[in-house]
């Protein structure tokens, strides 16, 4: 799929607010709604678009507490990596996780509303993972950006 203009327009807009109506959408990127639908629809089973979400409060739902958790592995392999990546994906605490490069294998961004939360999660359930070798936690202060959008001025067209 060649992405146009218009199809630029309509995934910046939704990036922006995702609960916009066909119509509100029509509006901004100045279509009719019917080829604004078809358009949205195209765009969501070529995998533009994953899904939408709603972006909540971590203070409100009282976990604030943000940690940075850098896994090391026991060992590399793909039966440690992949014990560890099925096991995170059923933890809630963690919001993102990244297999990444350098001195650790992984990184999380851990949300729970305590450091004895933080000390639970780390001890009774990472703990649990026999494929751990290390882990290395920094504690969020503060949140200074946190977007979900992407640049699409980079996009194909």
């Amino acid at each position: 799929m060649t992405l146009d203009e218009t199809d630029l327009k309509i995934l910046s807009a939704l990036q922006e607010d995702g609960s916009l109506t066909n119509k509100e959408l029509a509006l901004k990127v100045h279509l009719s709604p019917t080829p604004v639908f078809e358009r949205v629809k195209k765009l969501r089973d070529e995998g533009y678009i994953k899904k939408y979400i709603a972006v909540l409060d971590v203070e409100k739902l009282d976990c604030a507490f943000m940690a940075i958790c850098n896994i090391k592995l026991k060992q590399h392999s793909y039966e440690n990596a992949t014990k560890f990546m099925e096991a995170i994906q059923n933890m809630d605490e963690v919001g993102e996780c990244y297999n990444i490069t350098g001195d650790y294998d992984f990184q999380m961004k851990i949300y729970v509303a305590s450091m004895k939360e933080y000390q639970q999660f780390v001890m009774k359930i990472l703990g649990e993972l026999d494929c751990i070798g290390g882990l290395n936690s920094s504690f969020i202060m503060g949140v200074v950006k946190n977007s979900y959008k992407v640049p699409i001025k980079n996009a194909k067209k």
